[in-house]
């Protein structure tokens, strides 16, 4: 079986620009190669995946695309200012914000320390704010845009062993709705994309393998492809969805059916 749907060749973003967080590989990657296919200029943006990242940019090349990759943490302000502002030097503009930027961490709760509890919320939540806020006068300019945040299937159900991960997720939906409401005046939509069980992978090499209990599959009876996420990402961004606005969108094959 294929899933290259999010891939196929398309007009319909030509001319738009897109800034990915979190965009070096997996999902993110995923995204960067569909919008491309589209015929966005990509801004790929990593932290510590610089590798990765310039791998997207080349396979993006490669296809025919647009794409630049900067490295930012997306937790400091004048680092993802300066991700914005490269963004509009290199392409000219800004019309889409994918928020994909996330880690994975499982620590019993009682062995979470406060530091760590921040540092997953900073990555998923605050980097969102940070991001949208900083694209927020470009998109404006443009006149309008899309912003999507990339969910968890976690912050919906519950999960062992990420009570930090579940907050973060459940909290980024939670702010599409809100955030929706005050940009929906400016032509911009927010939309959440929450995938499920997807095959990806794991950290860097020498990860550990996925936890015996988030093995099972939903009823779908197989795991997701990142294109499969991508190609609802691209269509969220692109002109046939404009009224679609606030929402919570899961991709999960029937694991969770709210």
């Amino acid at each position: 079986m294929t899933h290259a749907a999010g891939m196929r060749p398309g007009d319909e973003l030509a001319g738009k620009v897109a800034l990915i967080t979190g965009g070096a590989r997996n999902i993110g990657r995923a995204i960067a190669q569909s919008l491309a296919a589209g015929g966005a200029a990509v801004m790929v943006n990593a932290n510590t995946s610089r590798k990765e990242g310039e791998e997207t940019v080349a396979l993006i090349e490669k296809a025919g695309g647009k794409a630049a990759l900067h490295i930012a943490d997306v937790t400091d302000p004048k680092a993802v200012d300066q991700l914005v502002a490269e963004t509009v030097k290199r392409f000219g503009r800004i019309d889409l914000v994918i928020n994909n930027a996330a880690i994975r961490a499982e620590t019993p709760f009682e062995k979470i320390t406060l530091d760590e509890w921040k540092r997953v919320l900073s990555i998923v939540l605050d980097g969102a704010f940070l991001t949208t806020h900083a694209c927020l006068p470009h998109l404006i300019k443009a006149g309008g845009g899309a912003v999507v945040n990339i969910g968890g299937l976690t912050g919906h159900r519950g999960a062992l062993h990420r009570s930090h991960v579940v907050a973060a997720k459940g909290g980024l939906a939670a702010m599409t709705k809100a955030v929706a409401l005050d940009l929906a005046a400016h032509n911009i939509t927010v939309n959440c994309v929450v995938p499920g069980t997807v095959d990806t992978v794991r950290g860097l090499p020498g990860a550990p393998p996925r936890p015996d209990h988030r093995v099972s599959l939903p009823p779908a009876g197989r795991r997701g492809a990142p294109e499969e996420i991508a190609a609802m990402v691209r269509m969220l961004c692109g002109p046939d969805s404009r009224y679609t606005t606030g929402q919570s969108i899961h991709i999960n094959g029937g694991g969770l059916m709210p």
